[in-house]
């Protein structure tokens, strides 16, 4: 990835870190349980967040496992990170700056890598899938969570449509089929996939990117004339609240 994407990408999320770190949507969900699950019989596992954001699955992690490396793009989402770890008594948890497409850790240092809700904005998902695979002990653990996009293909044009107009830095919500081809080719073999709903309340949907007015007027427009297969697919409200799929891939 170019030094220019990197600095794209940080510099639209620079001023966006507290509203991640209080998001709701990332604080909490059935995920981020199924990490803690996963981890609680892994004491001496070193973990890395990667694509930390707001740095919900290191705040879940560090109490469970030896250290959570917490890693972004995005300079600011690692000082509040920083912040909020010492703030809970995480004294475990350390940060990083680095894209995923280009880690700064040696072969197998990780006892468990975790993605959650970062893939969708890498300019090179097989690069950074690499990457993770590169950094992962053998045997090693990934967990792998994002919103993915329908397998059709008139579903998949309107939720990336909406997506972009909502943030800049979005490059692609992948379909499941997508994800397991990608994480095969990485050398990833997939133990369990998770399939889940997640309800997006409009207002804070894009109060949380600062999505200017003419680009929320746009996505409410586009919307309002959706076809009904789409309006029913992502259960469209009256105020343009809706539903996304996720899904959470278990990996070693």
């Amino acid at each position: 990835m170019s030094s220019h994407s990197q600095a794209f990408a940080a510099e639209h999320y620079q001023p966006r870190a507290q509203d991640y770190l209080s998001s709701e949507v990332h604080r909490q969900g059935a995920d981020l349980d199924q990490i803690e699950a996963e981890l609680v019989a892994r004491r001496d596992a070193r973990v890395l967040d990667l694509g930390c954001g707001g740095g919900h699955v290191s705040y879940r992690a560090a109490p469970l496992v030896r250290e959570v490396v917490a890693c972004d793009v995005t300079a600011s989402m690692l000082d509040i990170v920083r912040g909020a770890a010492v703030e809970r008594g995480l004294h475990n948890v350390v940060t990083a700056q680095a894209p995923a497409e280009c880690l700064p850790f040696d072969d197998a240092t990780f006892d468990v890598v975790v993605a959650r809700y970062t893939t969708h904005h890498w300019r090179d998902r097989d690069a950074g899938l690499r990457e993770a695979r590169r950094v992962l002990k053998p045997g090693g653990l990934a967990i792998f969570i994002d919103v993915v996009a329908p397998e059709q293909a008139l579903l998949d044009s309107w939720l990336q449509t909406l997506e972009l107009l909502r943030d800049i830095s979005h490059v692609r919500n992948y379909r499941v089929s997508e994800w397991v081809a990608a994480l095969a080719a990485a050398g990833f073999s997939i133990d369990s996939l998770a399939p889940r709903l997640l309800p997006m309340r409009f207002a804070d949907w894009v109060a949380r990117t600062h999505t200017p007015e003419a680009q929320v007027a746009a996505i409410r427009a586009l919307q309002i004339a959706a076809p009904a297969e789409v309006k029913e697919h992502f259960a469209m409200a009256e105020d343009g609240s809706f539903t996304l799929g996720t899904v959470t891939l278990i990996a070693h």
